[in-house]
């Protein structure tokens, strides 16, 4: 498989977003289908429901999905806007260039939180947010199936962000 430049998606947030959640980089099975978190068992959809407290948020079309997130204050964005990878494994991403995360932020005027999904947004996303210190920032196992934690612990950690939705 060669290493070709992949891109993340826009972002998906409104003025009223108070809870962001960052992935590193769409998978192939997302950049395929062009909507973010598209793998069948990739586990995100179940736990940004359960944050949000959307029962069957999974199951829904995408495009519902992606409003029930932004009516519950949730946002959604990628911090690598591009890079050079291989597959769909963080570890595989080369030559990236990130997302402006600080311009974002200096939009969603009631963004109370950032989660990053993985260790790479963590890693990666962190570095751009040392001067927003009244944003709480939460480093999350990531949703992906290659990250075998139990479902049940990584919405332990997930569920540490519900009360920053709290009007």
């Amino acid at each position: 498989m060669a290493m070709t430049r992949k891109a993340s998606f826009p972002p998906v947030v409104r003025a009223d977003t108070r809870l962001l959640l960052l992935g590193s980089l769409p998978g192939e099975a997302s950049l395929r289908a062009d909507r973010y978190y598209a793998h069948p068992q990739n586990q995100f959809w179940k736990l940004a429901g359960a944050v949000a407290g959307i029962e069957g948020l999974h199951e829904r079309s995408y495009e519902d999905r992606l409003v029930q997130l932004l009516d519950a204050g949730i946002g959604l964005w990628d911090v690598v806007a591009d890079a050079l990878r291989c597959g769909s494994l963080d570890a595989a991403i080369r030559d990236h260039r990130v997302n402006d995360l600080v311009a974002l932020v200096g939009t969603l005027p009631r963004l109370r939180a950032v989660g990053f999904n993985g260790a790479t947004a963590a890693r990666l996303g962190r570095k751009m947010m040392t001067e927003l210190a009244e944003i709480r920032l939460f480093d999350l196992p990531s949703s992906s199936p290659a990250y075998t934690l139990g479902f049940a612990s990584k919405l332990e950690r997930w569920m540490a962000m519900r009360p920053c939705l709290q009007q």
